[in-house]
């Protein structure tokens, strides 16, 4: 059978709201996704290039030696598929990609326990747009489509915090799956489709992280902005070890919600994440990632030894996220007498930087680290620029900023010539300051044309 070239992609986020709190379902995110997408393209592998007849070769054309070649095989007892690196005809010399391998076990694991799909050899090209990694003064080439060529090896480059994993294992599996389902076994455009796409590419991200996480940035890349509240972590308490006896049964139990008493719970509201038209989102990298797991166990932590204290803190911020979402949509929805009226908006933002800050104090975890209010207070001293934070996890990731359509030049300039005061924290100052490219975007998954990415494919 002769399966044609599909290509998918899928968009990076920001938490702007909900950082920790999101991790609990009594509390919600402010979760805007960004015109920032992971690209993923599937297509025949070429005769030539296949060293055994069960193979899967992932490029990553953008960085240096990023090309993983992978033995597929169905295990007896209803285990799925086992995946097996071919190291020895692999160009790569990093270590194993656990999202790509993970994702692609759990895909063929589904489409095997869900179709007569007899699985092909293919291969796999993923694409990330410019601003996932900092790239300061890169003089890298650039192709018509936007992408360039990060010139170093993907364990060298720099996250500015977008969201990539999630996009990526999201973007992956839709891909795989449509090239190996016909519309009518799952079509992606559905809303039926798109659960069962987010529910098979949260699994597969929690597997992949080793944790089951809150999936915001999951259900941002697959349905788009949205006020998000998140899923019962033991919906996959039982799901198991890909490869395990009866795994693809339990994992398809788990993506088509056949147990009445174990379908999945999250809620996603699109409506309620709105910008106002005057308004775009603005995003800073500081080029020096942090280490979100390391933080979110220590609030947790925190939270665990001092619940009474944690807990009115935790309804005070969830108060202030909510305060947020509704001056936003008020905004967006209101009258040109008061669209540019945005010092309540400004407040909003201040109050909940503060309870940040707190939280950062008391559970000893840097969410909002000095150098970053520095540089929060510097930018939000600019005409134009409403408010901002340091998003989701905090750290040294990049900030995000509200910032009128109008005041961008005006930040620029700033950041040009921004120079941080020295570093008094224990943690990494943060270097040049880059205002990236990426805005809102309202869209999640979509299907994209082949063509855009002749020059990356072979």
């Amino acid at each position: 059978m002769t399966r044609r070239p599909v290509a998918v992609s899928a968009p990076g986020k920001v938490l702007v709201a909900g950082g920790y709190l999101v991790l609990d379902r009594s509390h919600t995110g402010l979760v805007f996704g960004l015109d920032a997408r992971i690209h993923v393209l599937v297509q025949k592998l070429p005769p030539s290039t296949g060293v055994v007849l069960s193979e899967i070769v992932v490029r990553s054309p953008q960085f240096r030696d990023a090309e993983w070649r992978y033995e597929y095989r169905e295990v007896k007892d209803h285990g799925g598929f086992q995946i097996t690196q071919l190291t020895g005809h692999s160009t790569s010399v990093q270590s194993r990609n656990r999202f790509v391998e993970t994702a692609l076990a759990y895909t063929l694991s589904y489409i095997s326990a869900t179709s007569n799909t007899m699985i092909g050899s293919a291969s796999v090209t993923i694409l990330a747009d410019a601003d996932y990694y900092s790239h300061p003064g890169s003089t890298a080439r650039s192709d018509p489509a936007g992408f360039i060529d990060f010139e170093e090896s993907l364990s060298e480059a720099h996250k500015t915090g977008l969201g990539s994993s999630a996009a990526l294992v999201t973007a992956f599996v839709a891909a795989v799956l449509t090239y190996y389902l016909d519309e009518n076994q799952l079509d992606l455009r559905s809303d039926l489709g798109r659960r069962r796409l987010h529910n098979l590419a949260q699994a597969a991200h929690c597997a992949a992280q080793g944790k089951v996480g809150s999936g915001f940035d999951v259900a941002a890349a697959v349905y788009g902005s949205c006020v998000y509240r998140r899923f019962s972590p033991s919906i996959l308490e039982e799901l198991g070890e890909a490869g395990s006896p009866q795994f693809s049964k339990r994992l398809t139990a788990v993506v088509e919600e056949l147990d009445a008493s174990n379908t999945w719970n999250m809620q996603i509201d699109k409506a309620a994440a709105r910008i106002p038209c005057g308004l775009r989102l603005a995003m800073c990298d500081v080029d020096c990632g942090s280490e979100t797991v390391g933080m979110a166990k220590k609030v947790l932590g925190w939270r665990k030894e001092n619940a009474d204290e944690a807990a009115l803190l935790w309804a005070t911020l969830q108060k202030g996220n909510e305060e947020l979402a509704r001056e936003l949509l008020r905004l967006a929805e209101g009258t040109s007498t008061d669209s540019r009226d945005y010092k309540n908006l400004s407040d909003i933002f201040l109050t909940i930087r503060s309870l940040i800050r707190e939280m950062s104090a008391k559970a000893e975890v840097p969410i909002e680290p000095k150098v970053q209010t520095e540089l929060l207070d510097a930018c939000c001293g600019i005409h134009g620029v409403v408010g901002g934070v340091v998003p989701g996890a905090g750290g040294f990731d990049a900030i995000a900023l509200l910032v009128e359509n109008d005041a961008l030049p005006s930040l620029q300039q700033f950041l040009d010539t921004y120079k941080t005061p020295s570093n008094n924290d224990s943690g990494p100052g943060i270097g040049k300051v880059r205002l990236l490219g990426v805005k809102q975007d309202w869209e999640g998954l979509r299907s994209e044309s082949v063509e855009t990415y002749t020059d990356w494919i072979r």
